[in-house]
């Protein structure tokens, strides 16, 4: 069983998230590994507080260094597992109605801290790869894309007021 994290539990490795924004939940995933290879469960049912309704599923990518961001949803919640390499996830909490708004959190997830990030509506997320090859990441959204309607709104990933800044932090 993995361990869901939600304040005012500590948070896993390579999060940082002071404090969590609301709606925003993790689960730490344990990989199961044996000699032919390992497993590791993404998403179940049982997990409470985790997932409302299946909409798809479906695998992105990020090359080393390119960031994929801003955009929202307005309907639909997001599911993120990066399964390979490395990325930092970012999140920004824009929602006026929010106890966390203005938070921004930073995930950093992947082969070396297996997570499944829980993204409301409206908070606004991104990724760029940190590995030295191509990531993949698996999300799996509460709804299915409508090709003719996309849910998908997006802001400028270095153009906006998001206090975020996506360069590489040395030192």
């Amino acid at each position: 069983m993995p361990i869901e994290i939600s304040p005012p539990a500590p948070l896993p490795l390579g999060v940082r998230a002071k404090p969590l924004i609301d709606g925003v939940k993790i689960v730490k995933l344990r990989l199961i590994p044996d000699e032919r290879g390992r497993l590791m469960e993404i998403l179940r049912s049982d997990w409470e507080g985790m997932f409302d309704h299946f909409g798809q599923c479906y695998l992105t990518t990020g090359y080393p260094g390119v960031v994929k961001a801003w955009h929202y949803h307005k309907h639909q919640d997001d599911h993120f597992c990066v399964v390979h390499g490395m990325m930092k996830v970012a999140l920004y909490d824009p929602r006026d109605d929010s106890p966390t708004k203005g938070v921004v959190n930073e995930f950093f997830m992947g082969d070396k801290n297996p997570l499944l990030v829980k993204i409301p509506r409206l908070v606004h997320h991104g990724f760029m790869t940190v590995s030295e090859h191509e990531a993949l990441l698996i999300n799996i959204p509460t709804n299915t894309y409508n090709y003719s309607d996309p849910d998908e709104l997006r802001v400028h990933p270095h153009d906006n007021d998001i206090p975020y800044d996506w360069t590489r932090k040395d030192g």
